[in-house]
């Protein structure tokens, strides 16, 4: 298959799709790549158009070896369900959550929109998720062997001081079935979650899983996931408590509650109300903040990064802002199966 005709033929399936549920849409999609995948020779010509295998294009971090430095973010393979079918479009790893203890359904619907004017998503899903033993299970009996992510958060209707039990459960469930975790409380969508970015109960939960984590005969990276709205005091706060409690790095970025300079009238954006802004409009502050670790720390924190990453260069200009690897969400969903290909092969340029 021809890149050029494959995004042409993307276009017009997505103009299609665009019309419908973004949830539903997303739900549809998922299917349909489940069933290509196990049929033996469409998975077969779904591997050979979207994986590229160069070994220029490898990532050691963590003593992991990454086929490729481009991820899928957390929140699009919520229970670790098409791990399989995901690695067939040439995946580096998979950031499979946010995970919690017990099953829960999330916000009520609708809590998924899209921003076409901006290539933006806003997401108030709420970490709607299956539990942490069937996330588990489901990796267990994965057959890809793909670098896989766990990124673990706490159930809506823990308080906050109980919060640790819920990371500390996610984290035992986990730990045979991932390569590394990441810890959420960087989430807009789950009420006072962010509260535990605060330099104290942070360091708690952090110390304890780190705790846990050295406890094990081989001990997992562990790295924490911030959000893009953080002052650079709160930055200057996030090194320190990675200094302090030895985590392996940071995840830059989540997802946004600014809604400043869209493209989108604003009425439009007033109308969806609260939620995670994700996509181009994050792009240059995700930049800022990874640039802004980078250098404060010398480069001694790895960064896997997300937000507003579309195209070679998008993933050019993180990289040399500071970090290892990165994370595509939004982008994938704009620009469609070929897009980690299509990095890629920019990469290697």
């Amino acid at each position: 298959m021809h890149g050029v005709s494959l995004a042409a033929m993307y276009g017009l399936i997505r103009s299609i799709l665009f019309k419908k549920d973004p949830e539903k849409v997303h739900y549809l999609v998922m299917r349909w790549l489940t069933m290509g995948y196990k049929t033996p020779v469409v998975r077969d010509i779904i591997k050979s158009s979207f994986c590229v295998k160069d070994k220029r294009l490898e990532r050691t971090l963590w003593g992991i070896t990454f086929p490729n430095p481009v991820g899928l973010a957390a929140g699009f393979d919520k229970d670790g369900k098409y791990t399989d079918a995901l690695a067939s479009l040439g995946f580096g790893f998979v950031e499979i959550g946010t995970v919690t203890p017990r099953p829960q359904p999330g916000n009520p619907k609708p809590r998924l929109f899209r921003l076409p004017l901006d290539k933006a998503l806003i997401n108030r899903m709420g970490f709607n998720n299956e539990g942490a033993a069937a996330a588990a299970k489901r990796l267990r009996d994965r057959k890809e062997q793909i670098v896989i992510g766990g990124n673990i958060g706490k159930n809506k209707d823990t308080p906050n001081e109980n919060a640790l039990d819920d990371y500390e459960i996610c984290f035992k469930e986990l730990f045979p079935v991932v390569d590394y975790f990441v810890v959420n409380v960087s989430s807009p969508n789950t009420p006072g979650l962010r509260a535990l970015q605060d330099k104290e109960p942070l360091t708690r939960i952090l110390n304890r899983l780190m705790e846990l984590n050295r406890s094990m005969a081989s001990p997992k990276p562990l790295l924490l996931k911030i959000a893009p709205d953080l002052t650079n005091e709160q930055l200057d706060d996030i090194i320190e408590i990675v200094k302090v409690t030895g985590i392996d790095g940071l995840v830059a970025t989540n997802t946004t509650i600014d809604r400043s300079g869209l493209q989108t009238p604003q009425n439009e954006v007033e109308s969806i109300g609260a939620g995670g802004l994700s996509g181009l409009p994050v792009k240059e502050r995700a930049t800022e903040v990874i640039k802004y670790i980078s250098e404060k720390s010398k480069g001694t924190i790895p960064i896997i990064a997300v937000g507003g990453i579309f195209t070679a260069e998008d993933a050019k200009e993180k990289l040399s802002a500071g970090a290892s690897l990165v994370q595509v969400y939004t982008g994938f969903i704009y620009e469609g199966p070929a897009t980690v290909a299509h990095i890629c092969k920019g990469l290697l340029k």
